[in-house]
């Protein structure tokens, strides 16, 4: 999804939980701030879609869960909820939950030219905050490329970027997949421009 200029006032952590409930369009919450996200391109829906089914039964056996877009993740209880474009839970709670995921193990956005700053910059930060987020991925949508931001010791974040003939791997729900596959059949920005 993509992000919009955030609202005029600030909102309590349950005002926005009820007001929200009640809206046709969804909207993030950083810290009192409202965001409202709005729709995304064709090749923005076609990659999540083809990285949701290639995810979807691979995490089945394993017993976790993979929610696209539409799926609340609540980053810090009482300040932050996100719509990331896809996240992956393992955890017992959440494989039970009706109203959002709190212990996201994998994060992902579909990165647009509007949101490529944002998600990679100030999400990539608040993200890193949750305890249980073993790893972000953000996905390009003009372009075949990837980027990994991996927990690891302590406060250390590693990073990876996949190109075209490489073979994303995401070693905490031990996934493997070629990134081609991921863009399979999206109409990119370089094709579309010949």
């Amino acid at each position: 999804m993509i992000a919009t200029p955030k609202f005029p006032e600030k909102m309590t952590a349950a005002a926005y939980l009820q007001w929200e409930e009640r809206q046709e369009l969804r909207y993030e919450y950083i810290d009192g701030e409202v965001i409202a996200m709005t729709g995304g391109t064709l090749p923005h829906n076609d990659i999540a879609l083809n990285f949701y089914s290639l995810l979807r039964p691979h995490l089945k056996k394993r017993g976790c869960r993979v929610n696209v877009s539409d799926v609340k993740v609540q980053g810090k209880a009482n300040r932050r909820y996100f719509y990331p474009d896809l996240v992956v839970s393992c955890h017992p709670e959440d494989l039970k939950a009706r109203k959002w995921i709190q212990y996201p193990k994998v994060i992902v956005e579909v990165l647009s030219p509007s949101t490529s700053s944002y998600d990679s910059k100030e999400k990539l930060k608040y993200y890193r905050q949750i305890p249980s987020l073993e790893e972000y991925i953000l996905l390009d949508s003009e372009h075949i490329y990837v980027e990994l931001y991996q927990r690891q010791t302590g406060e250390m974040w590693g990073y990876r970027d996949f190109g075209v003939d490489d073979t994303l791997v995401i070693p905490s729900i031990e996934f493997e997949w070629a990134v081609a596959d991921i863009y399979a059949d999206v109409i990119l920005a370089a094709e579309n421009s010949e």
